[in-house]
């Protein structure tokens, strides 16, 4: 099979065994090192798109795209609802918000009491996808009931089935005095959503006890909650319809509650990857000082191979195809390790978790409380794509100093 000069003789110094065996061990480590830097430029991605996807589906599952509220309770949502139809809003679904205390046996934990419709709740929020024990369909009208996440429940000491009480904060006023608002729920589920904050602050009842505890009639509710066909339009369009609807609404998107995170996760990923891609350039850098080394190792050789008639443009191509070579293995080898490590960073260090006893993300200080991973292909392609680049130009110098030689000069000390 043809196989062009440069070509030929740049694979068989790739292959061949070296008189210089530091040279060999130059290019053995730039190879090992680009690998290394794909690798984990490859996992350390993967793990930012991991928390960059846990943050849509998760937190922002469960937070509301947008709220729409008025100055007084809402008497018919669903009338509202119609009102504010947009093609962008898959779905709408009522809901009403008091803050309190939690109580059982000596234990206190402050809570945030989403009042919800269940049979609408499953449209605008995951939260059905991550039941432990119940669901929301156990949420009854006039039964009190009340779904906590798990880390609340372990705190109070509760399961389903179990009394806690809920302190309002407002006290009604008796002729013996003030006394707080209390109410007993019995606990009807337990859901595990993954993010500290969510397990530990929130608990959803069914919305006509909680218009009882605000002495409201049972069809009123605070607000809206809705949900975009893209989270991004939520703020534009949700205070546009704020604005339409009058001054008495106003509305609330997920950017005043989780935007700040969410614009962290992605600078993060940004300036991350454009810190790696300096260890990749530096590996393929590397190939410099390898590609240096060879042509001073291989002066003799670049003689004869002149005097027999071949070009300075085919000696630079001779040494530009062992730089790729290089280049290419390294950053395939790279690649494929980095793709099995992507995949399976969550378990290993999961199971790393489990062996030393001690948790890597605490849920009290992160958003989520295991590590991530989603591999991509536009990422693997832009690794890849620019370590063979930065390969590619590491070859040059050195390849035009190979060039560059003369034969005369080449062969006086041989």
């Amino acid at each position: 099979m043809f196989r062009p000069l440069s070509v030929f003789i740049g694979a068989r110094y790739t292959r061949a065994k070296r008189r210089n065996h530091f040279v060999s061990f130059i290019s053995l480590t730039s190879m090992i090192g680009l690998a290394l830097g794909v690798l984990v430029m490859i996992v350390v991605l993967s793990v930012m798109n991991g928390f960059d996807h846990e943050m849509r589906t998760r937190v922002l599952g469960m937070v509301p795209h947008a709220t729409l509220e008025a100055a007084q309770p809402i008497s018919d949502w669903r009338e509202m609802a119609n009102k504010i139809k947009r093609p962008q809003i898959l779905a709408v679904a009522p809901f009403t918000q008091m803050q309190g205390l939690l109580t059982n046996a000596g234990q206190v934990e402050k809570v945030l009491i989403n009042a919800i419709d269940p049979q609408e709740e499953g449209k605008v929020s995951v939260i059905g996808e991550f039941f432990r024990q119940g669901s929301l369909d156990d949420l009854k009208a006039g039964g009190f009931g009340i779904v906590l996440g798990d880390k609340a429940a372990v705190k109070l000491g509760v399961g389903v089935g179990d009394k806690v009480t809920f302190v309002a904060p407002e006290v009604t006023v008796t002729p013996a005095g003030m006394f707080p608002r209390i109410k007993r729920f019995t606990v009807v589920g337990i859901f595990h959503v993954g993010a500290g904050e969510i397990d530990g602050h929130v608990a959803m009842a069914h919305l006509q006890d909680i218009a009882r505890l605000h002495r409201w009639k049972p069809e009123q509710v605070q607000g809206l909650r809705l949900k975009f066909d893209d989270l991004f339009k939520a703020p534009r369009i949700a205070w546009g319809i704020a604005q339409h609807l009058g001054p008495d609404y106003y509305a609330r998107d997920w950017t005043r509650s989780h935007g700040n995170l969410y614009q962290a996760i992605r600078m993060e990923k940004a300036m991350i990857g454009l810190l790696l891609l300096l260890i990749v350039a530096v590996a393929a850098f590397n190939i410099i000082s390898t590609l240096v080394m060879v042509v001073t190792d291989k002066k003799g050789d670049i003689a004869i191979l002149r005097t027999l008639g071949a070009t300075p443009l085919q000696i630079m191509r001779i040494f530009m195809v062992q730089g790729t070579v290089i280049g290419v293995i390294g950053t395939l080898l790279g690649a494929v390790l980095g793709i099995i490590a992507a995949l399976n960073v969550s378990s290993w260090i999961a199971a790393l978790e489990r062996l030393l006893g001690i948790k890597f993300l605490n849920a009290d200080v992160y958003f989520i409380d295991y590590l991530p991973s989603q591999l991509m292909r536009a990422d693997v392609v832009m690794v890849c794509g620019a370590a063979l680049i930065l390969s590619f130009f590491a070859t040059l110098y050195p390849a035009w100093r190979a060039a560059r030689t003369q034969p005369a000069e080449a062969l006086r000390y041989e």
